[in-house]
C-alpha cells in the first residue's frame, strides 16, 4: 500500500486540490493584511520621530494618533493570526484528506471539523479586518474634525 500507481495517486491528489485553492485565497488576504500592518507600523515610527520636535499641544495630538495606530496594529495582528490559523487548518485538512484517501479511512467528522475550524478562523479574521478598516476611517474623521476646529480658532 506504500507504493501507489499513478492511476491510484491522481484521485488522491484531486481530492486535495480544493483546499489548496483555499490556501491560495487566504494567502492573498494575508498579503493585504501584512501590507496594511507594515503601513501602520511605518506611520507609528514616523509619528514617533515627530515627537522629538513637537510642542506640548502638538505632542499630545501625536501621542493620541500613536495610540490609535497601536490599537489598529493590534487588530491587524489579530486578523493576521486568525487568517494564518485558517491556512494552517486547511493545510492539516489536506494532509488528513490525503492520508484518509491513501489508507481508505472514512472519518468524515474529522474533515468537517478541520474545514469548520478553518472557516471560523477566516470569518473572524475578516470581521476583525473590517473592524480595523472602520476604525481607520473613524480616526481619520476625528483628525479632520480637529483640524477644522483648529483652523476656525485662528
Amino acid at each position: 500500500m506504500l507504493f501507489l500507481s499513478l492511476s491510484q495517486l491522481i484521485p488522491i491528489l484531486q481530492t486535495a486540490i480544493g483546499p489548496v485553492i483555499l490556501i491560495s485565497g487566504v494567502g492573498l488576504i494575508l498579503l493585504t493584511m501584512t501590507n496594511r500592518l507594515a503601513q501602520t507600523v511605518s506611520r507609528i515610527r514616523n509619528l514617533n520621530d515627530n515627537l522629538v520636535s513637537a510642542t506640548t499641544p502638538g505632542r499630545m495630538k501625536v501621542l493620541a494618533q500613536i495610540q490609535v495606530l497601536l490599537r489598529r496594529a493590534r487588530l491587524i495582528r489579530l486578523a493576521i493570526s486568525l487568517a494564518a490559523a485558517s491556512a494552517l487548518a486547511v493545510s492539516v485538512l489536506i494532509i488528513v484528506l490525503f492520508f484518509m484517501t491513501l489508507w481508505h479511512i472514512e472519518i468524515a467528522w474529522v474533515i468537517a471539523l478541520m474545514f469548520m475550524i478553518s472557516m471560523i478562523c477566516l470569518i473572524l479574521s475578516l470581521i476583525v479586518f473590517i473592524y480595523d478598516i472602520n476604525q481607520s476611517l473613524v480616526a481619520l474623521q476625528l483628525e479632520l474634525s480637529h483640524n477644522e476646529l483648529s483652523e476656525s480658532d485662528v
